[in-house]
């Protein structure tokens, strides 16, 4: 029999490993605490935590520990369970309760049962557990099996305890009604426990399911958005570790939990969800003059006019009496020029080069210089407005105002983010997610904020969203850059205040872009 100060001890212990229960976060550390917590407060030698399967017709083994044979397997830090250890049916093959195996029984009925020793037990089959022990030379006399019950009354799993030893003397006796009580109770606890991490699990799930429905949006509307909405969480989780193993230098004392971790990894994935609102010409704009198709084959359509033009004046010209020979001629001359005019054109819509003064020059000459005739018999300059403007870009494929529209797309992640409702472990989302923009030197945008008024998480993704755009290698407005160019480029950007230096030195020290390389980029990219 329990005595009244022994059981108030462990009542007091059941209070505290109650806490302890509900703050655990990681399912499999949780099963492990709750079958530690089990055998200690019933004096148990060993155990078995089980889960019901989610179709119902079985008992997932989950944990196994005997300390006398020093068995410890499964849970968040221990070996894996050995493949003979089998999943327990809770059904046998015509459909009836298994109730010959007692887990089994206990999780069909929900009563708790309590065995003096299983070699004289007729109830139920322990077969196993005397070849379990013929094989150990361990003798299983003692069992306590208990349902874990949520707060719908529904078995979610079962406690079987092994072995209740006295604590004075450590010889084997049967549990004791205090123990079944108090295992009883604590079941209750753990499955409270055990379902609110598993509903918590499911609500990440669906959350994240969400993020990634937005991704896959993104990835819709332009594939090459799409894939790097999916690296640059990667990449900077992989800086995230980094920092979080650094022990030296000046980051030395930052760490991150597994919540951090969790905010972080979420914040990454949504850094871009501000795509979904700019214009898919503009997000995957491949050349100066493309919108919805490239603009520049309606320039040789009216080059070909102005050819064919060349062509009806060189007839004209020989009917009022020039010699065929010297009118082909200066035809002939005109469309080598008007071929040669289009190829520059052509390469200068590309936007791979950056233009000079002369290549600008050049442009707004033929624009002055070409007149063509449309369907209507009106005479248009060779290039309109828009046009020119978009063929003079000196560097890349976008106009000031499309960067602008592209630039738009960081303010609407913003402000999509900050109307959410976050809880407080994921409240930081939006300043990670927003700020990966900003510069150290304050130049960046939307808000020009300094490295000073920046989290450190922020300047982890800014750093990943460069490198990935760098490096990625499904842009239709750039070549594949290989891993010592972009490092060359990341080298000056930490010079003149674009990223965080010491961020930078941890990223190249702890060789974050060879890793990121050898899983992301293509073997002729990985120079270094």
């Amino acid at each position: 029999m329990d005595n009244v100060d022994s059981l108030v001890k462990r009542l007091e212990q059941l209070d505290d490993i109650g806490a302890s229960l509900s703050g655990e976060r990681d399912i499999d550390r949780l099963l492990g605490k709750i079958l530690l917590a089990a055998k200690d407060i019933t004096h148990a030698d060993g155990g078995t935590l089980y889960t019901v399967a989610p179709d119902g017709q079985h008992l997932n083994f989950r944990i196994v520990r005997t300390d006398s044979l020093g068995i410890a397997y499964g849970g968040k830090d221990e070996a894996p369970l050995p493949s003979h250890f089998k999943d327990l049916p809770l059904y046998l093959e015509d459909g009836q309760p298994n109730d010959h195996m007692v887990a089994a029984h206990v999780a069909l009925t929900g009563e708790t049962a309590s065995i003096a020793d299983a070699y004289e037990d007729r109830r139920f089959d322990f077969s196993g557990t005397r070849r379990f022990d013929a094989s150990t030379g361990y003798r299983s006399t003692s069992f306590l099996t208990v349902p874990m019950k949520n707060h719908e009354g529904e078995v979610i799993g079962v406690l079987q305890l092994l072995n209740a030893l006295d604590p004075d003397t450590g010889a084997v006796r049967p549990f004791t009604q205090g123990d079944q009580r108090l295992a009883e109770s604590l079941g209750s606890q753990a499955a409270i426990a055990l379902t609110n991490r598993l509903l918590m699990g499911q609500l990440e799930k669906l959350f994240e399911s969400f993020v990634e429905l937005i991704d896959t949006a993104i990835d819709e509307k332009s594939p090459y958005t799409g894939g790097h909405c999916a690296r640059v969480p990667e990449l900077t989780m992989m800086l995230a570790e980094a920092v979080n193993s650094n022990t030296e230098g000046p980051l030395a004392g930052f760490t991150l939990t597994d919540k951090d971790r969790y905010e972080l990894r979420i914040a990454a994935l949504l850094h871009d969800c501000g795509k979904v609102t700019t214009p898919v010409h503009v997000v995957d704009k491949a050349t100066k003059l493309e919108t919805i198709f490239d603009r520049i084959e309606l320039l040789a359509t009216r080059f070909a006019a102005l050819k064919a033009q060349a062509q009806a004046d060189m007839w004209r010209a020989v009917a009022q009496g020039e010699p065929e020979a010297s009118a082909r001629v200066r035809c002939e001359a005109q469309c080598r020029q008007l071929d040669e005019e289009l190829a520059f054109l052509r390469h200068a819509n590309k936007g791979s080069e950056r233009m000079d003064d002369a290549a600008v020059r050049r442009v707004r000459e033929m624009a002055e210089r070409y007149r063509w005739v449309d369907d209507q018999g009106r005479e248009q300059p060779l290039l309109n407005e828009n046009e020119m403007e978009n063929l003079t870009i000196r560097a890349g494929t976008l106009t000031a105002a499309e960067r602008e529209v592209i630039n738009h797309h960081i303010v609407a992640t913003i402000q999509m983010l900050e109307k959410l409702p976050w809880p407080k472990h994921l409240a930081r989302v939006p300043e990670f997610a927003g700020g990966h923009h900003e510069r150290m030197d304050g130049k960046g945008y939307p808000k020009g904020l300094t490295r000073e008024q920046m989290s450190l998480q922020a300047r982890m993704v800014g750093i990943a969203d460069i490198f990935e755009a760098l490096t990625a290698a499904d842009r239709p407005y750039k070549a594949p850059m290989k891993l010592s160019q972009a490092l060359k480029i990341m080298d000056n950007f930490r010079d003149n205040g674009h990223i965080d230096p010491d961020l930078y030195a941890l990223f190249i020290s702890h060789h974050v872009p060879q890793r990121y390389a050898q899983k992301f980029l293509s073997p002729a990219q990985q120079d270094c």
